[in-house]
């Protein structure tokens, strides 16, 4: 009988969004609800197991870690990207690395959430009602100001448009981007130290990288007016972590609302967790009922392709 790991089940939510039913032979599945982030004691927990389902990049799959799991034939990622899996390595050794579909909305609604909950200082006001209080800050406008979008991709793009929508001058800017798309959305492109020092809010929408770690320095933020906030929904190493804390603990900026950090979970006693000025959330931009239906079911389609010798959505090194 197939063994088939279901990790990172956060919210023990899986169940709900598949139906293992589906394969064409039996198999034991076993959901895991926490996350394991030590080699040994991920290696322990999936060395019975010949399937593996990896929700996005929760769990790093290493050279080191794959070498230690002789029993793994295919290894399912939500999603067609994740930089936490070494596709290079499971190759080599004969595993097998597929991915799903991804939805292309959740996230940038997500994005919305956080601007406008920081702008409007929501989670204050919400605290403050919930206490006797009311009326306590007063926050700002998007119509009239400045969007200012790090990246125009898929996301960003989308971003961008509903930025036109709620009235604001957006500008944008990537290492690559060009007048005439930044255009097709309704943006400028401006240098990278225009667009820190005139917009009201600057959201990140970039890949992870070896070019975008660390790409959001002290610099740029002390370029940020006392009014701005950053919003970053993308991956939280692209910023400086430690220069973020510091202009939030200062009040050089007003806020920021935040989905994504350099570690995740966030720790317990993470300084993050103390500031009023970051409105946080848990990584939750692709977190919604249709992108697990989307997820989890094209997962079991894997699965059951794999299994059937049909064709499955295959990840290859790049």
């Amino acid at each position: 009988m197939r063994r088939i790991a279901v990790l990172d089940d956060y919210q023990s939510a899986a169940a709900e969004f598949t139906d293992w039913s589906r394969l064409p032979e039996p198999a034991e599945v076993v959901e895991f609800h926490d996350s394991v982030s030590d080699p040994d004691a991920l290696v322990a927990r999936l060395a019975p197991f010949d399937v593996v389902v990896a929700m996005r990049e929760r769990t790093r799959f290493s050279r080191e870690v794959l070498e230690r799991l002789p029993n793994l034939r295919l290894l399912v990622t939500t999603g067609m990207r994740n930089k936490s899996i070494d596709v290079e390595a499971a190759a080599e050794r004969g595993i097998t690395v597929c991915g799903t579909g991804s939805g292309a909305t959740a996230t940038v609604e997500l994005t919305w959430a956080l601007i406008l909950a920081a702008v409007r200082h929501l989670p204050q006001e919400d605290a403050s009602m919930r206490a006797g209080g009311w009326q306590t800050t007063i926050g700002g406008d998007l119509a009239g100001g400045t969007l200012g979008v790090i990246g125009l991709g898929r996301l960003g793009s989308q971003v961008a448009r509903i930025g036109v929508a709620f009235g604001m001058d957006v500008v944008a800017w990537s290492q690559n981007l060009t007048d005439e798309r930044a255009a097709d959305v309704g943006a400028r492109r401006v240098a990278k130290d225009e667009l820190f020092a005139t917009a009201d809010v600057v959201t990140i929408h970039l890949l992870l990288s070896k070019r975008t770690r660390g790409l959001i320095g002290a610099d740029d933020l002390a370029l940020m007016k006392h009014s701005a906030v950053l919003v970053n929904t993308s991956r939280g190493p692209i910023v400086d972590e430690a220069a973020l804390i510091d202009v939030l603990r200062r009040g050089t900026i007003a806020g920021a609302g935040l989905d994504v950090y350099d570690s995740e979970p966030l720790p317990r006693d993470h300084p993050l967790r103390e500031l009023r000025r970051a409105v946080l959330t848990p990584h939750l931009g692709y977190v919604t009922r249709g992108t697990y239906e989307l997820f989890y079911g094209e997962a079991v389609e894997d699965v059951a392709a794999f299994l059937a010798g049909a064709p499955i959505r295959v990840i290859t090194p790049s």
